[in-house]
């Protein structure tokens, strides 16, 4: 039975990426057939990166089922994986984010969690020196999932080990960085196309703090205006998609890629009490600029308090 390669639900470029790089290593290298599958659409650069590297866009599956053989990557969270989850033969687990439990297996299975920036760049050391047969669009996929998730190398989640190699792959693709990187956050920036609520839940994540439940969004941009310029009508929608979702609040928080800071969005007093006990802000008004908040991993969510 061929294996089901799959990452979290709203997939940016590394849960897309990192189920086609693993999906490859499996099938061309292992001869155990697999194929990369996605949870829902994926954003606009991930949708970029397809493209530019002639991928065919996986197929986008909304459940599974009883027994069949998966390998989770990029995340570990039953709630970012589709309902059932516990049901199939899980085979392994590839990850960087922190353990949060849950997810049940039928036998014991091949887990790897580290502390890397990217899923992708555990992928390559697991690879060991079977990395070296990866096709050009494989390394591609790879380079942007680093450059991705590191916001090219400027989030605080960003090691010396994703660093050079994403610099090895780019000189193999003879591809200059910064010019990719480029085009990569212009194709992330543009969100004209996207309803209030596909951009707030585009890039987010359930988080429980002090009993409190809370959608934690987030949108990357080089082009902050866009969004902020929308900023009542998200404000709106933000209470819509707490109720659909069930959650308490939404938090929206948009990230400017070059200037390294976020502007969260304060659409009420719980919001603005979370804003001031995480971050010691000072709100005035329904906007508060956190300067060098980049990363939800590793700056966000654990400093997250009411």
């Amino acid at each position: 039975m061929t294996i089901k390669v799959f990452g979290h639900l709203a997939p940016d470029t590394d849960s897309t990426g990192s189920p086609l790089i693993w999906a490859w290593y499996l099938s061309e290298v292992k001869g155990t057939p697999a194929k990369a599958k996605l949870l829902g659409e994926p954003n606009t650069e991930a949708a970029f990166v397809l493209e530019k590297w002639g991928f065919e866009k996986p197929e986008i599956i909304s459940s599974v089922a009883e027994g069949e053989p998966v390998v989770i990557v990029d995340t570990n969270n039953p709630a970012e994986l589709p309902e059932g989850i516990n049901g199939t033969d899980i085979l392994a687990i590839i990850d960087h984010h922190k353990l949060v439990g849950g997810l049940e297996t039928k036998g014991p299975i091949d887990i790897t969690i580290r502390p890397l920036a990217c899923t992708a760049t555990i992928m390559h050391d697991l690879m060991g020196d079977d990395a070296a047969k990866m096709p050009d669009n494989i390394k591609g996929a790879m380079l942007s999932c680093i450059l991705s998730d590191t916001m090219e190398f400027r989030s605080p989640t960003t090691t010396e080990t994703d660093k050079a190699l994403a610099q090895k792959l780019a000189s193999e693709l003879n591809i200059t960085i910064g010019t990719y990187a480029s085009e990569m956050f212009a194709a992330k920036s543009d969100i004209s196309h996207f309803s209030d609520a596909e951009l707030i839940r585009m890039d987010s994540k359930k988080y429980e703090v002090g009993g409190t439940n809370f959608r934690v969004s987030v949108l990357e941009t080089t082009s902050p205006e866009i969004p902020l310029n929308r900023k009542a009508s998200l404000m709106e929608s933000m209470k819509a998609v707490a109720a659909e979702d069930g959650v308490d609040e939404v938090l929206l928080f948009i990230i400017d890629i070059l200037k390294e800071e976020a502007t969260l969005l304060v659409p009420n007093g719980t919001v603005k009490t979370v804003a001031e006990k995480s971050f010691g802000a000072t709100v005035e008004g329904d906007t508060v600029v956190l300067p060098g908040i980049m990363s939800r991993k590793k700056q966000i969510i654990p400093s997250l308090a009411l």
